[in-house]
């Protein structure tokens, strides 16, 4: 049996057999947490659906690098962020740092807004190998890799979220997976 666990699952629970968890059970950033849960190099992957946008850079990759204590070699991150160069205007406000609505509004809580380039570089900097599997480039192409729902499920991806149809793309996530070496 495989050990996986969702990191800030929320109200999504698409990975039926992982451990959901929320900041409260199990902070990114709070060592003692992961501690209390877990052993080094036990975990065969992580899930996490919009959870880095709400740290910093610096809280981001102190956030990596306690994933990958925690990982076993070849077990992975899968992480998904709003993109940073997807070309859609009303999009691009509703993720904006600080976000557009009140302070009580999910995106008020956005501290960086993700393009590939640089959500490959954090997790890199942090010891792992990087596959981008979903992501627009800077002249707002989009790409995708062959990637396996098996392996974790995204929601908020071209190939998952109902609102997406056919080639065209209402809502867009930046997707990698970030592997121990």
């Amino acid at each position: 049996m495989k050990n996986r666990i969702v990191i800030g699952a929320g109200r999504y629970n698409n990975n039926p057999g992982w451990l959901h968890t929320e900041e409260a059970e199990l902070s990114l950033l709070k060592s003692e947490k992961w501690e209390k849960r877990f052993i080094l190099e036990s975990l065969d992957a992580i899930l996490a659906e919009h959870v880095w946008e709400h740290l910093s850079y610096k809280e981001g990759l102190t956030a990596a690098k306690e994933c990958y204590r925690y990982l076993k070699k070849g077990g992975y991150i899968r992480c998904a962020v709003p993109d940073g160069f997807f070309p859609n205007k009303a999009y691009q406000h509703v993720v904006q740092v600080g976000g557009p609505g009140p302070v009580n509004h999910i995106c008020a809580g956005h501290k960086v807004l993700f393009t590939y380039h640089s959500l490959k570089a954090m997790f890199s900097e942090a010891g792992f190998l990087v596959d981008l599997l979903e992501y627009h480039d800077e002249t707002g192409v989009f790409h995708e890799n062959n990637w396996n729902g098996e392996d974790g499920i995204i929601f908020r991806s071209k190939r998952y979220d109902p609102r997406n149809q056919g080639e065209s793309i209402v809502f867009a996530s930046l997707i990698i997976d970030a592997i121990k070496k």
